[in-house]
């Protein structure tokens, strides 16, 4: 039984083709339309989604896979069921289950019965589904290259910084860090990429200065200063990051082919400019419709690996490395 709960329940060769395969899922969605009939896969949702939600459920209406949306007010883990009964309970109902959810011990504790695969949709630590859809926008952007493309990512430190950090560098990219003190990434989690990075190729490193920490990059990436659970902190954060905005200026400071990334929704004039985002530098766009691609290539993996592999071999001439 095989979970995706962080980034790094992926070795780096599966994340790599789980990205091949998003992207020829991308070009050609006839190769996997159907493959997963009669299966069903539960998306739960304890916080509100708009790019999780539709991207999951149309994810699995073109692999043939039976939606059902479940809110956490549905079920009873909020009155007494343990995540454990309830992934039980589900497991015979369900062949997958994607959550949504405000803390990363729920989907510990949902997967540890390990009776049906778990995918984590957001939780306050890791957004895996994210930084999938993030690899599948910079192979794009550059060719179909991965290994040595300099990521800057700019602001809080949240679980969008940790899920790029840890997925860049499996798989070589050379992820900086440019958040303010008080908004790192958590210690634990930058020791972790180190780690990987030492086998790897790819480099992790923090840079405090914004305009230093893009002067080398070819992408430029920010989310919201506060995400859902930070209100009551608008004005504290407002102030802590608004040298880290990506704006006309910061831009001018990064090399002249570098693009543009958010992983949505924007609050324009705090972390981005709406000129910066409707630029031309601007892959926002692209980045949330490629979340459709990237969720389906997870679900195929986690549902049908021997299937996964069958579509990688034979549609495999999408290079990415």
């Amino acid at each position: 039984m095989r979970h995706l709960l962080k980034d790094t329940d992926l070795t780096p060769d599966e994340l790599l083709d789980l990205v091949l395969v998003a992207r020829l899922i991308k070009r050609r969605p006839a190769a996997v339309r159907g493959r997963l009939a009669g299966c069903s896969v539960g998306l739960l949702f304890e916080k509100p989604s708009l790019r999780t939600r539709v991207s999951t459920e149309t994810a699995c209406a073109l692999l043939g896979a039976h939606p059902v949306s479940l809110r956490g007010d549905e079920l009873h883990l909020h009155r007494g069921e343990t995540p454990a009964d309830c992934a039980r309970v589900l497991s015979g109902y369900l062949d997958l289950l994607m959550a949504r959810v405000v803390s990363h011990q729920l989907l510990v504790d949902l997967a540890s019965v390990n009776e049906l695969p778990v995918v984590n949709g957001l939780c306050d630590r890791f957004h895996p589904l994210q930084a999938l859809a993030d690899l599948l926008t910079i192979v794009d952007g550059f060719n179909g290259r991965l290994r040595g493309v300099r990521v800057t990512y700019l602001g809080d430190g949240n679980n969008v910084a940790t899920s790029l950090m840890l997925a860049g560098v499996m798989v070589g990219v050379s992820v900086t860090l440019s958040c303010p003190e008080g908004y790192q990434v958590p210690p634990a989690l930058l020791a972790e990429a180190e780690r990987i990075a030492r086998v790897s190729g790819g480099t992790v490193a923090l840079e405090p200065d914004p305009v230093r920490a893009v002067a080398e990059a070819q992408v430029l990436y920010t989310d919201v200063w506060t995400s859902m659970g930070d209100e009551g902190e608008e004005d504290m954060r407002r102030q802590a990051l608004e040298r880290y905005q990506i704006n006309r200026e910061l831009v001018a400071a990064a090399p002249s082919d570098a693009i543009v990334l958010h992983c949505l929704p924007a609050h324009f004039d705090e972390e981005i400019t709406r000129e910066i985002f409707d630029s031309p530098r601007s892959r926002v766009v692209p980045q949330a419709h490629n979340r459709l691609p990237t969720a389906a290539a997870s679900f195929l993996f986690l549902l049908n690996r021997e299937l996964f592999y069958q579509v990688r071999k034979q549609y495999g001439d999408v290079p990415i490395g």
